[in-house]
């Protein structure tokens, strides 16, 4: 079997002295779509900001492209090719749309995104380059948080929580703009709340239960699980 692009290997992490998440493993392929879902509070976004450098972890907890990188911080990581697009966006709300793009493109990664083609796939963000982002609608908020992670020119991109407080139609074309770049060969790993929506467009998926993976399979198998579909879709 090939080597994954990104491994978590018995993942512990803490916030003081609360213990967030339990020994957990991950893999994700180079291409894949990963979802992880959970409860609120399952320890989803912990793990993201653990993969990110934002919480220290074990040097060997983590490994990218077959390179522990458990111990580096935030602005390491992301040379090395994993972006997040954090829940909340975390834009620089009194810089234009430009501007904030412009900064996602400062970590010195060669790739195939520009401004032009950022501007092809999100239309709406040519038409605001001059506007500052804090100024710009949820959604429009949300393209630009992920155009800035793409001008990075990651290999893997983390997605936590993209739609939430979004209008329905809005999540939808969040989530088919996440499925096309997957389809272009960009690595994804997706804590999304809308769990069907997620595990559709997932090829594998994750449970996570009180910081731990409690189960794991394939998107479409774990949409069709009794259990997934009572604990998390009401079904």
């Amino acid at each position: 079997m090939p080597e994954p692009l990104l491994s978590v290997h018995a993942l512990d992490a803490h916030y003081g002295d609360f213990q967030a998440l339990f020994g957990v493993s991950i893999s994700v392929a180079h291409g894949q779509a990963i979802a992880v879902i959970g409860a609120n509070g399952a320890g989803k976004s912990t793990l993201l900001k653990s993969i990110a450098g934002l919480m220290r972890s074990r040097r060997d907890a983590i490994v990218f492209e077959g390179v522990p990188i458990g111990e580096l911080p935030a602005h390491a990581v992301a040379r090395r090719g994993i972006a997040l697009v954090p829940e909340g966006r975390r834009l620089f709300p009194s810089l234009t749309v430009e501007e904030n793009l412009l900064i996602g493109g400062q970590g010195g990664r060669s790739g195939p995104w520009s401004l032009a083609r950022i501007y092809e796939l999100f239309p709406v963000l040519a038409e605001r380059i001059r506007q500052p982002a804090g100024t710009l609608s949820g959604g429009e908020q949300q393209m630009l948080a992920i155009a800035r992670c793409l001008m990075g020119a990651p290999q893997l991109i983390m997605f936590d929580e993209p739609s939430l407080g979004l209008a329905p139609a809005i999540v939808h074309r969040l989530l088919d703009t996440i499925r096309d770049l997957n389809r272009d060969g960009v690595t994804c790993l997706l804590v999304e709340q809308n769990v069907a929506l997620s595990l559709k467009l997932a090829s594998r998926a994750y449970v996570l239960e009180n910081g731990r993976v409690s189960l794991t399979g394939a998107g479409d198998e774990l949409l069709a699980d009794d259990r997934v579909r009572s604990a998390y879709l009401g079904l």
